[in-house]
Order: C-alpha cells, then structure tokens, then sequence
C-alpha cells in the first residue's frame, strides 16, 4: 500500500486533505454540541447513518447531504459565503 502524505503536515499551506480534515473536526464538534449522536442526525436530517460515519471518518459526503446534515445543526447559512466574492485580475476589476 502507498503511503500518502499531505504537505500541509511539513509546511504551512492549505491543501484539499488539510481543508477536509478541518472541516470534519469542526462539523463533529458542531454536531456534539447539538447534543446529536450520528444515528439521531440521520433521522432529523434524512441522511443515512452510513453516509454520516463516512464524512466523520473519511470526509466523503455528496453535497446535498452536506447540506441537509449542516441543515440540522444550524450551520447551512455558511455556504452562503462560497464563491461570493468576484476575482479581481486587475486593479480596474476593483
């Protein structure tokens, strides 16, 4: 079996593994402080039991499940911000 590193464990950049390591610690976190166990999140959110153990030991998770289960613990408003911001290539796009 290969061995993977991800960079962002040597050097301080971020990196598609560093990003979801960090967004599945926080999501747990999140979860935790709801009062919800995976089992209870499946049920209020319609999400399977499986797919939320995949994303808290993996990161694995569709997008539509993401955002039911971000749904349920107040935290859907988040994805609001993704992509809002233009990006600015001159100093004339400003």
């Amino acid at each position: 079996m290969k061995n993977k590193f991800d960079i962002s464990e040597f050097v301080y950049v971020k990196t598609e593994q560093s990003v979801t390591k960090e967004l599945v610690h926080r999501f747990k976190k999140r979860r935790k402080e709801c009062g919800l166990t995976q089992q209870m999140l499946s049920e209020q959110s319609g999400v399977s039991y499986g797919s939320i153990r995949r994303f808290e030991s993996t990161g694995d998770i569709s997008l539509k499940s993401l955002l039911r289960i971000s749904l349920v613990i107040g935290c859907l408003e988040d994805f609001d911000e993704l992509y809002k911001h233009a990006i600015i290539k001159e100093l004339k796009d400003l």
